[in-house]
């Protein structure tokens, strides 16, 4: 006996009915299934169509082609309540579904859908009542949707316009679908519903919509393939869930993780600098008194209290920085105010110009898209400051440093900052994870310190944004602020 009908013959025996789907497109079905519904082989025709057109409810029956083309397709498990036709006329309920405790690895010809009949009634007056729908499309907001391909027509729902924001009477256009999404997200929509509508995928995802007035919406968006009877794709459809205050909530959450984790980077940076730095400076103020006190001659005591006076100064350098970082992190309460970027920078260029005279830099500015923010005046002057003191600092010894700052709004609409040069660069690799630590410095240049970009991200990241770097090594790097 071949394992294919030894497989057969183990199920029928424990009665459980299920279709076999072969490769070359035949349908077997089992003797449970066939028992379970009062028929015999000779008085039903075993195919798909017989089923489609005589056996299951017409209400049910689009949604299983569709499902069964995409089990044929692409290998979609579903699960799906249906009625089938009884021989004595009557319609029994059953759940169809491909994800079951049986496993037939061994027959990977084959796929299989079991047919399990409910135990209970249908309430039908829940079934068949369109109230119900309504009432729960517009508790959960959501809509559904239909995109014919034969027709070249798109189909909303009341709830999808209500949504939205559009009258009652209006008809979507599938020829201008884009403007439904905004520009960030619409390549998105496009290959989503490219490879639903071409390969049969089906889709859930978060994505941005627009509404009439042009405002962002983020919506969950599910959809599959509709088939005809010869297995093409005439369609797609599905529903949309606005997640709107849902998805704001999470990303405030994913803010305020990074937020935390950040601060505590710089709390930890800062314990190491106060335990380590400021105990290096006082050991040796403490060995320099030893050795005073232990030297008789005159000469050598004074040329200690040289050291004496530079460690002294050291000393004082690191608690001055120290306390600039305490004032960044309780200056947060000042009260912001409008600043006007070109004019903040056209304050540090002036308060800079003989070092730009003298390195012959060259400073472009587009501040078009963003002009203004709502902003702590004194903490943006010494974000461009340091940044393009940086920028002329390492400059490539090659050719002139060429700074260009701009600003705009990415694709989550946050306010950009944007400080690209063309200098020496930075090895990411090897210093990224250093690069804004207090006293880190990455080139042999006699005036680093390393407290720059260590109080500018403390700046940034006190008033709860975020500051990134790119930098190609003998090309140039790139700074950017998001507020």
């Amino acid at each position: 006996m071949l394992l294919s009908e030894v497989l057969n013959k183990t199920v029928d025996d424990i009665d459980i009915a299920y279709w076999e789907l072969k490769d070359n497109d035949e349908i077997l079905w089992s003797k449970a299934f066939l028992s379970s519904l009062g028929y015999s082989e000779k008085k039903v025709d075993i195919t798909l169509n017989f089923f489609l057109e005589n056996l299951i409810h017409r209400e049910d029956s689009k949604q299983f082609k569709n499902n069964f083309f995409g089990l044929l397709k692409n290998g979609t498990d579903f699960r799906q309540s249906m009625l089938i036709k009884s021989e004595k006329g009557k319609y029994k309920e059953f759940v169809c579904t491909t994800n079951h405790n049986f496993s037939f690895k061994e027959n990977k010809t084959s796929k299989f859908i079991f047919f399990n009949k409910r135990k209970f009634k249908t309430n039908k007056k829940v079934k068949n009542a369109k109230f119900y729908y309504k009432e729960t499309a517009e508790m959960t907001k959501t809509g559904s949707w239909y995109i014919d391909f034969l027709k070249q027509k798109s189909y909303w729902d009341q709830q999808t316009r209500r949504i939205l924001g559009y009258e009652e009477d209006y008809i979507p256009s599938l020829k201008h679908s884009a403007k439904y999404y905004p520009e960030e997200h619409q390549e998105l929509a496009r290959q989503t519903f490219m490879e639903c509508a071409l390969h049969g995928k089906s889709f859930n995802i978060e994505i941005k919509m627009l509404t009439r007035d042009e405002k962002k919406l983020w919506v969950r968006a599910m959809g599959k393939p509709v088939y005809n009877n010869d297995k093409e794709i005439i369609g797609v459809r599905g529903v949309f869930q606005d997640i709107d205050k849902s998805k704001a909530r999470e990303l405030s959450l994913l803010r305020t993780s990074n937020i935390i984790a950040s601060q505590n980077k710089r709390l930890f940076n800062f314990a190491h600098i106060v335990s380590h730095n400021l105990r290096s400076h006082s050991s040796n103020l403490s060995l320099i008194a030893e050795l005073i006190e232990s030297y008789s001659d005159p000469n050598e005591k004074m040329e200690l209290m040289s050291n004496f006076g530079d460690v002294a100064k050291s000393l004082n350098d690191t608690i001055e920085h120290l306390n600039e970082v305490l004032t960044i992190q309780t200056s947060t309460n000042k009260s912001k105010s409008s600043v006007n970027f070109n004019n903040t920078l056209c304050q540090v260029l002036i308060s800079i110009s003989q070092i730009i005279i003298n390195q012959k830099a060259k400073v472009n500015s587009d501040f078009s898209k963003i002009e203004s923010i709502d902003y702590i005046p004194a903490y943006l002057e010494s974000i461009l400051l340091n940044l393009i003191t940086n920028a002329i600092k390492y400059k490539h010894p090659d050719r002139d440093p060429i700074i260009d700052i701009s600003t705009y709004f990415d694709e989550n609409d946050n306010a950009i900052l944007k400080v690209s040069d063309n200098g020496i660069g930075i090895d990411l690799d090897k210093y990224g994870k250093k690069l804004f630590g207090m006293y880190n410095t990455f080139h042999n240049n006699q005036d680093a310190k390393g407290i720059g970009l260590f109080i500018t991200k403390n700046q940034v990241e006190a008033l709860k944004g975020q500051i990134s770097v790119e930098s190609i090594v003998n090309q140039g790097t790139t700074f950017k602020i998001k507020f």
